[in-house]
């Protein structure tokens, strides 16, 4: 049964080649995007004009019960870009936040980024925290980590491909470089869409090698039989800290910009 979702980054190198994939599928798409970008939409979606760092101009278009997928995030990620992570990647992910808390959401998607990593400190920063207060809102979520992912105007990392080939060979290189792997495009698109088709009870996190190989997250559905512990948690480590009391209201007064969340 298709699923009705919302996306927000719909225009960018990710969203633009899921959604064609979700509407063959037989979801039903509605895109968030502003006026004028609005155009590089795939055909086939319902399209939402908004803007994406605040919750008032598209919450009303979210659906109760909908999948909510956040993609928004800076171009070219690069270590001098920290106030661009937190002026674009932190606030347009709480709007959706609000959004979705608002629209009481089933399921929220956030593609966040691997961590731990010797570099790209602001960016980490920013998306672990987002990756927090999702986890505090309490919302059934998935959240996918890749480090970089490969496709059309994005291959100079395969320069890197014989250094990857070599820390994989050295037992105390290796969890790094499985860690902070390459992905393809068309193996994070095929992630987003399992996460979109297979809902977990609570939640689920994707890494590398699982988004790289979904056979391996066959189990990640019915994670729930502990909270914050699947029974798949050796596979997909997670240092997320768990839910506090109160945490949804925390999280929901952090996402509104309330004071003294």
């Amino acid at each position: 049964m298709g699923r009705t979702v919302f996306v927000s980054g719909g225009t960018g190198y990710v969203g633009a080649s899921l959604i064609p994939e979700l509407l063959a599928r037989g979801h039903s798409i509605r895109a968030l995007a502003r006026s004028g970008s609005h155009r590089r939409l795939p055909p086939g979606c319902e399209i939402l004009i908004g803007d994406a760092l605040r919750a008032e101009t598209f919450r009303d278009g979210v659906s109760p019960g909908s999948t909510l997928i956040h993609l928004v995030g800076t171009p070219h990620p690069a270590p001098w870009k920290g106030e661009q992570f937190r002026a674009v990647d932190g606030v347009s992910f709480r709007a959706s936040l609000a959004a979705a808390l608002s629209a009481r959401v089933d399921h929220f998607i956030y593609v966040s980024v691997a961590h731990p990593a010797p570099v790209m400190k602001a960016y980490i920063e920013v998306r672990s925290q987002c990756e927090r207060d999702l986890l505090d809102s309490g919302l059934r979520s998935t959240i996918l980590r890749p480090w970089y992912v490969l496709g059309p105007g994005h291959w100079w990392p395969l320069v890197l491909a014989p250094a990857y080939a070599t820390a994989e060979r050295i037992p105390r290189l290796r969890e790094g470089a499985r860690r902070l792997g390459l992905v393809r495009l068309r193996d994070m698109v095929a992630a987003l869409r399992w996460a979109v088709e297979n809902p977990p009870e609570r939640r689920c996190v994707l890494d590398v090698p699982a988004i790289r190989d979904l056979r391996r997250v066959t189990d990640c559905p019915r994670e729930a039989a502990r909270p914050g512990l699947g029974r798949d948690a050796d596979t997909f480590p997670d240092p997320v800290r768990p839910a506090a009391d109160a945490s949804a209201a925390r999280a929901t007064a952090r996402a509104s910009g309330q004071p003294g969340a």
